[in-house]
């Protein structure tokens, strides 16, 4: 059966053959079918599920059907509809939650270098839209699981918030094709309503700037140290580090939910 290239995988790529996604491995990459297995014990349907590895060693994924952005700029309307944000916002809920109790295999690896404590969830880490599959108006799941890892809920949920609202820089979300900048705001309540965020929301604002700042250096990082999937990604680091200081400019009431007391 032949290889159908699958487009986007800016770190590692990936192919199909059947139904089966065949991705070159990482050393995070058992701890990470780990965590997918948990998933699938957990009846968790909105990620792939861990096959092994194919006999020149690469992980074997399950496949996701359904519509993913792949190359596609600016984004699918699907990608700024109020349901497909509202169905994101349960997905990571539901994603949180049970990865709450999850206990990494013993010499647990993963992409951050973090490691699993208490009061910590497992997060995708990168849930964003060129991440996301959808079938007839239906939040499929998320791919590419590699960077996934553990970290407190709200750090997870910022880069969610990020790039579902989005609260990228103007120039990046206009070319991304989102051209409603003041209804971003609303945007983000629904997307925190429908997670059942109870935390601080403006609070939120100093997490999701420093998250996105982070993101940047890692990506800056690795391309200094020649990664060449980092240095295609250094125009992305950019982006992010306009979009911390856009985030940073918000007023205090863009961050109040509507109706909620002072």
């Amino acid at each position: 059966m032949s290889e159908e290239h699958l487009p986007g995988g800016n770190t590692v790529g990936a192919v199909r053959i059947g139904d089966v996604v065949h991705k070159r491995a990482s050393p995070w990459t058992p701890t990470v079918h780990a965590l997918l297995r948990h998933l699938e014990e957990a009846a968790f349907t909105g990620a792939p599920r861990a096959l092994g590895f194919d006999d020149q060693g690469r992980e074997m994924l399950s496949y996701l059907p359904g519509e993913a952005i792949g190359d596609r700029i600016p984004w699918p309307d699907w990608v700024f509809s109020d349901d497909i944000l509202a169905q994101v916002g349960r997905w990571l809920r539901r994603l949180h939650d049970v990865t709450a109790d999850f206990r990494p295999p013993a010499g647990e690896r993963w992409f951050t270098g973090a490691r699993m404590e208490p009061g910590m969830i497992v997060g995708h880490q990168d849930a964003a839209p060129f991440n996301a599959v959808v079938q007839d108006g239906r939040l499929v799941g998320f791919f590419d699981w590699d960077t996934a890892g553990p970290s407190p809920r709200e750090v997870d949920l910022a880069f969610c918030v990020l790039s579902w609202v989005p609260l990228y820089s103007p120039g990046a979300a206009r070319r991304l094709g989102f051209r409603d900048p003041a209804d971003r705001s609303r945007r983000l309540h629904l997307l925190l309503d429908a997670y059942g965020y109870e935390g601080d929301r403006p609070a939120l604002s100093g997490v999701i700037v420093r998250r996105a700042r982070r993101q940047a250096a890692i990506m800056r990082s690795m391309a200094e140290a020649g990664d060449p999937a980092a240095i295609a990604l250094l125009p992305v680091a950019d982006d992010l580090e306009r979009s911390a200081v856009e985030v940073e400019a918000l007023p205090e009431v863009f961050w109040r939910r509507p109706g909620a007391a002072g």
